[in-house]
C-alpha cells in the first residue's frame, strides 16, 4: 500500500473513531509505528491531522458535526439562504438537492412550489417534499449512511445518470480558492456526475464554511455558477470566485 493510501485510510480511521493510538494504526495496515509517523508528518504540516502522545486526532476546524446538530447550527442564517435560493427556482424545473442542513432548509422553502421533479439522495429531503403541491421526488438507491439517511455508492451515481438537471443545490462541507471540499470519499463521484449533468449549479451554504478545511477534493470553483451565502466570503475567496466567473448572492 502506497503511503497516500495509507493516508486515506489514517483519515477514514480517525473520522470514525475520533482519536486513533499510533500503533492501532499501524497494526491495522500491517507496518512500523515508524511508517505511520512518517505518514502522518506532512499530514500535520497541512493542518489534516493533529499529533499528541502516540495518538492521532482532527483538528476541530475539520471535524464535521452530526447531522442533527447542523440543523441547529446557525439555523437563521440557513433559512435566509434557502429562502433565496428557492426563490430562483421555478414551478416545474427538475432540481437535484444535495444531502445537507443547508439544503434540508431549501427543501423546506421548496414546500409552497409546484410540479417539480426533485432528485436527491437524501431520505430527509425526500421525506420533505413528497407531499407537496403535485411534486415527484426520485431518490437514488444505495447505502444508507447512518449520520444522515444519504446514499450513496455506484447505485446512486447509476442513479443520477439517468436524468438531466436544471439546477443542482450543493450544501459542500467547506470551500476554499481550491475549490469545493467535503468530508467523505464517496461524495466526490457522486457530486462530479450531478455537477455534469446540470445546467446550473448552486452551492448553498454559511459563512461557517469559509472558515473550515475539507479533507476530499470535490471540484474546482468553474465547476459551480452560483454560490448562496450570508456573509460575504473572504477576500481571497471573493478574488477566487470572480476569476472562476462565480456570482456571489448574500441572503438577507
Amino acid at each position: 500500500m502506497s503511503a497516500s493510501s495509507r493516508q486515506q485510510e489514517i483519515l477514514r480511521a480517525i473520522r470514525l473513531k475520533g482519536t486513533c493510538a499510533i500503533s492501532e494504526i499501524a497494526t491495522s495496515l500491517s507496518v512500523s509505528e515508524e511508517t505511520i509517523r512518517r505518514d502522518i508528518k506532512p499530514m500535520v504540516a497541512k493542518g489534516l491531522v493533529i499529533k499528541t502522545h502516540g495518538k492521532v486526532t482532527m483538528p476541530d476546524d475539520i471535524k464535521e458535526p452530526p447531522f442533527h446538530m447542523r440543523m441547529q447550527e446557525n439555523m437563521d442564517a440557513k433559512v435566509k439562504i434557502a429562502t433565496a435560493v428557492s426563490r430562483m427556482i421555478e414551478d416545474g424545473e427538475t432540481v437535484f438537492l444535495h444531502p445537507g442542513s443547508t439544503t434540508n432548509y431549501v427543501a423546506r422553502a421548496l414546500c409552497d412550489h409546484s410540479d417539480l421533479v426533485i432528485l436527491t439522495n437524501s431520505a430527509e429531503i425526500s421525506r420533505t417534499l413528497v407531499s407537496g403541491e403535485g411534486n415527484e421526488v426520485y431518490m437514488a438507491g444505495g447505502l444508507l449512511r447512518t449520520d444522515d439517511a444519504a446514499s450513496v455508492g455506484p447505485t446512486a451515481i447509476e442513479f443520477i445518470k439517468t436524468f438531466q438537471v436544471k439546477t443542482a443545490v450543493f450544501a459542500i462541507g467547506a470551500v476554499s480558492p481550491a475549490g469545493l471540499m467535503d468530508f467523505r470519499l464517496s461524495e466526490k463521484e457522486f457530486c462530479q456526475a450531478v455537477m455534469e449533468r446540470s445546467e446550473r449549479v448552486i452551492v448553498a451554504v454559511d459563512h461557517t464554511k469559509f472558515e473550515r478545511k475539507g479533507i476530499v477534493h470535490i471540484s474546482n470553483l468553474e465547476d459551480m455558477d452560483l454560490l448562496v451565502t450570508d456573509r460575504e466570503p473572504p477576500r481571497e475567496l471573493q478574488d477566487a470566485l470572480k476569476e472562476a466567473g462565480v456570482e456571489t448572492l448574500i441572503a438577507t
